[in-house]
């Protein structure tokens, strides 16, 4: 599978291919070989390149950050990694370390965290 067009050619060498195809000195199907595009991609960045061709980019700008948690969830978190590593420094107890399935039982239990929503 091909990489993102984005990761492939900077916006000015589409910008470049998209005008010598609207000045009609390159064949379409000569671009989409290069750019490793199909027709209908093509012409949805053509059509964003003639509204405005010096604001057009195809840069990826993601709408929200990836892994992320709240706030809230972070301090469950380290509420029950807290818990456990008092167990653990307490020298009477046989416990030597974290055990991190029981944790996250705990964040389910006591914060209603399922596991649809990784931790």
């Amino acid at each position: 599978m091909a990489k993102q067009l984005h990761k492939r050619f900077s916006t000015e060498e589409v910008k470049m291919f998209l005008q010598q195809y609207l000045d009609s000195r390159k064949k379409l199907p000569y671009i989409l070989e290069i750019l490793q595009i199909t027709r209908r991609r093509f012409f949805q960045l053509l059509q964003e390149y003639k509204k405005d061709p010096d604001g057009f980019s195809i840069d990826y700008k993601r709408k929200r950050p990836t892994r992320k948690i709240s706030k809230e969830v972070e301090k469950n978190i380290i509420d029950e990694l807290r818990i456990e590593k008092e167990l653990i420094e307490d020298e009477e107890l046989p416990i030597t370390s974290y055990n991190y399935s029981y944790i996250k039982d705990q964040l389910y239990k006591k914060h209603e965290r399922n596991s649809r929503f990784p931790l």
